[in-house]
This record gives structure tokens, C-alpha cells and sequence, in this order.
């Protein structure tokens, strides 16, 4: 029974949201402060009754209750106990309550540690996240219920589809959806300060730690997809352009221009107006991607094939938010409208041109995702728009976003001055070209690549330019009154600026990181396919590749052949050989292969051998690649989120709570 106990918890949330989203609103207009309290009761009410639902569903999947339709289709009694979890989400239905738990949970979060906001500004901000749930649940609860039973129930399950046993899987779905739906908080913050008509600096400082905690989740989420996909698909890629993973990047692009935003309406009272657009469009972006996973538009690994009827009530839900919060804000934009003047070269008038070049790649990136499904629904044919145009169209607006990252930290607000920018970042420009210039001419004479492109030097030039202004930026930081760097006062100094700054400079050089990994590995990466057998000898590079011996192991669900290669590299015979390990994988449940790479990693570049098909006289097709500085990618992202992180660590956030505490505190001892 306890399958039906968990439908019947879900039942009871959504009357709770529902409650939750409807009733406090009542309150907060009607100013009945009895009314309002029941806002973060119920907010955690619901969380409860969503993470118990949840939890009912993985005891179904642990405990092999094949009874369970979504078991039966998505489960296997040979599949071990982490992957039986992680199945729990590998499914449409088991996701979308991950969806939900993740929402309520955010909203739990905001009742729990945003009680130093004023309360009707708290109770709409958690009324808005109650009615986005409610919507949500019904969407489980008549579209897909993910606690079905399977009558008669089979005596064992189709098993999870092969590209999900992994444990990627375990990690990547939970730090994508707490980014997805995490940008919610930035909405219903920006929603709840439209109908209030209040956009001051406390909303702000309020606003921008939650959504930066999305930024940071969502960042985490796209990298870990990133690097499952590089290793687990077999062709060492580690970005295609894929519809699924532009679903993904279109919000992350819109979080950073928003993140950015909510600085300059913190710190000056500007761009109230574009903060709380991009708020909007930020969470509407994240609901587009679950309508282009779920709907059956799309052919992706990353896409769930499910009924298009599902995709409807997706696309009816995304029209109501969408909707009705651009037509809220057309409403009520005129009201919150600044007035802060500010010259053409200051902080101001660089973060704003940055904010509208991530829109507009973001903009590149929907035409090219969108516009061959559009075609395609219309009767219109079919064509394909892959990296070729995303390249071309994306990279040109990135060119100059990274520029400003480098010179925007030192630009004063209000008003910078040329001549002062061009001094004090003169010798980050001069290395930062010199380098571009010199770095590729130095490894096309060592025979690293072919002769000098200008991409590579241009991408080469942003990243040392964007690591030396963190460099200067940080120096600046660190010298006394002088103008002098004494070491026995650097402790004190560092301590004397807030964790924002340092988040922001941490982050900054996560870009400058992640730029130089994907210069290097596009345009030095080394990739062949070559028909082996045993005993055969391959020269890559600097390297010799032997294929040894080729044999059968048993896995437990699964038989492999596995081929064993031994590495050793020409310029150093006398290291340790390395010995590398593809297997070529038949899952018993359902006979589906899975090739799965071996892989030499290194902080400077990457081996990678993955196992093709067999190609006779005992003979097999072999892909093999150089990848250098291709973990630099992933290092820059997690750099980025950690820089979000320490940002949010900041001080004056606890000083806000800490202040808000002892107010209510006072304000009790006085009641008589």
C-alpha cells in the first residue's frame, strides 16, 4: 500500500499549494495577518508530503515492486542499489516529481531563511512558488502519475536504458533541476515586487543570493551533463549543440545577465525594469526546456520520449506564466521605472552591454533550436542547424562580453575615465596580446597543430586577458594606502574587502580557465579512427598506443568485451606505461550494446579509447583521441560556481538576518 499512500501525499500537496498559493495572497491584500501565517506552514507542509511521495517511490525501486508500471519499464533486479535510486529519476514521470520535490524545496528553503523580509513581500514571494507548484502537481497527478500499477506485474523489469547506468546519473539530474528550478525564487521575488510596486536595494540584496545559488546549481548541473556525455557516448565530445543541452544554456545565459543585473539595482538603483524581465525570462526558459524534453518535438539522448498530449499541458502551462507575467509587467512597469543616470563609460553602461550580448546569444541560440521545429511542425521540411552556425553566430557576440569581463571590475560607477582604464590595465592587454600572438606560433613550429589560426590566438588573448585583470584586480585588493604591497599586511587586507569580491574575481578566472580549455581542444585535438586487432601498434602524437589482448568479463547485468591497451609516450620511455581499458557492452535485459571509453586523464590533456564494432578476422574499429587541456572546461565551471558560492557567503547577507533577528527579538520582549 504504500505506492498508494504516496499518490494519495501528492494528492494532499497539491490541495495544499493550491491553498498555499491562493489563500495568503487573500491575506497580504486583505492585510489579515492571520492569513499570511499560513504561508510558510504550508510551504513546509507541502514539502513534506512531496518529499514523502518521493520516498515512496524509491522504496518501490529499491524493493523491486515490479507492480509499479514505472518500475517495471525503468528497473531490473540485477541493477545495482545506486543505480535502482537514480532510476527512481530516469524516467519522465519519476523526473518530474524530482521537478516537484526540487520546487518545493526551494520554496521550503525561502520560508525557512527569508524570514528578515517583510512579511507581505515573503507571503506573495511564497504564494507565486505555491501556484507554480500547484501546477506542476497536476501535471503528475493526471498526466503523469508516476505511482501507475502494471496489472498482472511482470516477474522482472526491462532494466534502466543502458546510457543512464552510470553514476552520473546519481548526480547530474539533482544539480541540473536545483539550477532549473531554483531560478523559480528570482521569479516569484520578481512577481511579488511587481504587485507590490517595491524595487528598492533591500529587494535586491534580498533577491540576488537566491539567485545566484541557481546560477551556481545550474552551472554544476550543465558541467557534470557535459563531462557524462564526454566520457559515456564514445566519441569524446563534450558539447554538440544538441536541442536538450541548449534547453539547458539558454537559462544559464539569461541567469548571468540577471545575476548582474541585481548588482547594479543593489548597489545603484538601476535597471529595475530589465532585472525583473530577465527574472521572468529566465524561469521561462527553464519551463521552455522541460516542454522541449517532454513533448516529443525532439530526437535527443537527452529527450523523453513520451505521448505529445503531455507536451500540451506543458505548453498550456508555460502560456499562463508566461503570459501572465509579461502582462503583469507591462502593467506595473511604469511604476518601478529608475531614474539613476549614469555616463556611457562607467560600470553601469559596461554590465548592461554585457547583459544585452548574453541576451542576444541567447537569442541566437532559440532561432537555431526552435526554428527547425517550427519548419518541421508547419510542413515547411526538415533541415538541421548544427555547430557550424552556432559557432559562427555565437562566438562573435561572446568576443566582446569577454573583453568587458576583464575591464568592467575596474570601471567606476557613474562615471570611468578611458585614459584611467587604459593605464591601469595596460600591461593585462599588452601579455594578453603578446601571448595570443606568440603561443600558437611557438607550438605550430613544435608540431603541435597546424599553422597559426586566428580563432586560437583570439581565444587564447580573452583568457590570459581575463586572468590578468583578475591578477591586477586582486593586487589592487591586496596594496596598502601607498600603494604598496607589504606582506605582513596582505591577511588584513584581503580581510577588509567582502566575499563578493572575491567570488567575483574566483569566477571571473573560472572563464578565463574555461576559455583556454576550449581554445586548446578545438583547435589542437587530435582524433582518428583506426582498424586494430591484438598485437597491433598505433603511433598518436607523442604517444604509442598497443592494443595487448581483447576479452570476455561479466559485469552484473551486463557481459563486455573488453580490450586491453598498453600507453607509453616517445619523449619519456622510461615512465610507467599506462594501461587503458574500453569495454564494448551488451545489457542482458534488453541486448542493447553501450560502448564504454577508457580514458588517461591529465591536467594538460586527455587519451581517449573507445571500442567500435568488430570488423572481421578478428579485427575492430578504434576511435582515438588527444584532447588537450580539455579538463580545463570543467575546472572553469566548477571555478565559476565556487566563486557564486563564496559571493553568497558575503557578510551583509548574515548582517540582514542577524538585524531582522533582533528586531522581531526586541519587538517580542516589548509586547506586554
Amino acid at each position: 500500500m504504500i505506492v498508494e499512500v504516496g499518490h494519495f501525499a501528492l494528492s494532499l500537496a497539491l490541495a495544499l499549494a493550491l491553498l498555499l498559493g491562493i489563500v495568503p495572497l487573500i491575506g497580504a491584500h486583505r492585510g489579515d495577518t492571520r492569513l499570511m501565517a499560513l504561508a510558510p506552514r504550508a510551504a513546509w507542509a507541502v514539502f513534506g508530503l512531496v518529499a514523502f511521495a518521493f520516498a515512496c517511490l524509491v522504496d518501490a525501486f529499491v524493493g523491486h515492486d515490479f507492480s509499479v508500471a514505472l518500475v517495471a519499464r525503468h528497473s531490473n533486479s540485477a541493477l545495482p542499489l545506486s543505480l535502482r535510486i537514480a532510476a527512481s529519476w530516469g524516467s519522465h514521470e519519476g523526473s518530474m516529481l524530482l521537478w516537484t520535490l526540487m520546487l518545493v524545496g526551494w520554496t521550503a528553503a525561502v520560508a525557512a531563511f527569508s524570514r528578515s523580509l517583510a512579511q507581505v513581500l515573503r507571503v506573495r514571494i511564497l504564494a507565486i512558488m505555491g501556484l507554480v507548484a500547484a501546477g506542476f502537481l497536476l501535471f503528475l497527478l493526471f498526466t503523469s502519475n508516476p505511482f501507475e500499477r502494471l496489472v498482472p506485474s511482470p516477474a522482472d523489469g526491462r532494466d534502466l536504458n543502458p546510457l543512464l547506468q552510470d553514476p552520473g546519473m546519481i548526480f547530474h539530474p539533482p544539480m541540473l533541476y536545483m539550477g532549473y528550478v531554483g531560478l523559480s525564487v528570482a521569479f516569484a521575488f520578481a512577481l511579488a515586487g511587481l504587485i507590490g510596486g517595491r524595487f528598492d536595494s533591500a529587494w535586491a540584496r534580498w533577491a540576488r543570493p537566491w539567485t545566484t545559488i541557481a546560477w551556481c546549481f545550474l552551472t554544476l548541473g550543465i558541467a557534470l551533463g557535459s563531462f557524462w556525455s564526454y566520457y559515456e557516448l564514445g566519441w569524446g565530445g563534450w558539447w554538440f549543440w544538441d536541442p536538450v543541452e541548449n534547453a539547458s544554456f539558454m537559462p544559464w545565459l539569461v541567469a548571468t545577465a540577471l545575476i548582474h543585473s541585481l548588482a547594479v539595482t543593489e548597489k545603484r538603483g538601476a535597471f529595475r525594469s530589465w532585472t525583473v524581465l530577465l527574472a521572468i525570462l529566465a524561469f521561462s526558459l527553464s519551463l521552455m526546456g522541460t516542454f522541449l524534453v517532454r513533448s516529443g518535438v525532439l530526437t535527443s539522448v537527452h529527450a523523453f520520449a513520451t505521448d505529445p498530449a503531455r507536451g500540451i499541458f506543458i505548453l498550456g502551462f508555460l502560456a499562463i506564466v508566461i503570459g501572465g507575467s509579461l502582462t503583469l509587467f507591462a502593467w506595473r512597469a511604469p511604476t518601478i521605472s529608475s531614474s539613476t543616470a549614469f555616463e556611457p563609460i562607467s560600470r553601469e553602461s559596461m554590465l548592461l552591454a554585457n547583459n544585452v550580448l548574453l541576451v542576444v546569444a541567447m537569442a541566437a541560440v532559440l532561432l537555431g533550436t526552435l526554428y527547425p521545429l517550427v519548419l518541421d511542425t508547419l510542413a515547411l521540411g526538415k533541415i538541421s542547424v548544427g555547430p557550424p552556425y552556432f559557432d559562427a553566430v555565437f562566438y562573435p557576440l561572446m568576443a566582446p562580453a569577454l573583453f568587458l569581463v576583464g575591464v568592467g571590475p575596474f570601471a567606476r560607477w557613474r562615471r570611468a575615465s578611458v585614459p584611467d582604464l587604459a593605464v591601469r590595465l595596460r600591461w593585462a592587454l599588452a601579455v594578453a596580446v603578446a601571448s595570443g600572438l606568440a603561443i600558437p606560433a611557438l607550438l605550430s613550429l613544435r608540431g603541435a597543430g597546424a599553422a597559426v589560426r586566428p580563432l586560437i590566438s583570439l581565444g587564447l588573448a580573452f583568457s590570459i586577458w581575463i586572468a590578468a585583470s583578475v591578477i591586477l584586480g586582486v593586487l589592487d585588493m591586496l596594496r596598502g594606502p601607498d600603494g604598496r604591497l607589504v606582506p605582513g599586511a596582505i591577511g588584513r587586507r584581503a580581510a577588509m574587502h567582502p566575499a563578493s569580491v572575491w567570488g567575483m574575481h574566483l569566477a571571473h578566472l573560472g572563464i578565463a580557465a574555461f576559455v583556454l580549455g576550449v581554445t586548446l581542444v578545438n583547435g589542437y585535438e587530435v582524433n582518428t579512427e583506426q582498424r586494430l586487432k591484438a598485437g597491433d601498434t598505433v603511433v598518436l602524437g607523442d604517444y604509442r598506443l598497443r592494443f595487448e589482448s581483447l576479452g570476455e568479463v561479466p559485469g552484473p547485468n551486463y557481459d563486455a568485451t573488453r580490450a586491453r591497451f598498453v600507453l607509453r609516450r616517445d619523449s619519456n620511455p622510461g615512465a610507467e606505461a599506462v594501461v587503458l581499458e574500453p569495454e564494448k557492452r551488451v545489457y542482458r535485459a534488453n541486448r542493447q550494446p553501450m560502448t564504454e571509453a577508457a580514458i588517461d586523464r591529465g591536467l594538460t590533456r586527455d587519451i581517449y579509447v573507445s571500442m567500435g564494432e568488430p570488423v572481421g578476422n578478428g579485427a575492430w574499429a578504434v576511435r582515438l583521441h588527444i584532447k588537450p587541456f580539455v579538463n580545463w572546461i570543467w575546472i572553469g565551471c566548477v571555478m565559476m560556481a565556487l566563486g557564486g558560492f563564496l559571493a553568497v557567503a558575503d557578510r551583509r547577507y548574515r548582517r540582514m538576518r542577524e538585524a531582522r533577528r533582533a528586531r522581531v527579538d526586541n519587538a517580542a520582549i516589548e509586547t506586554p
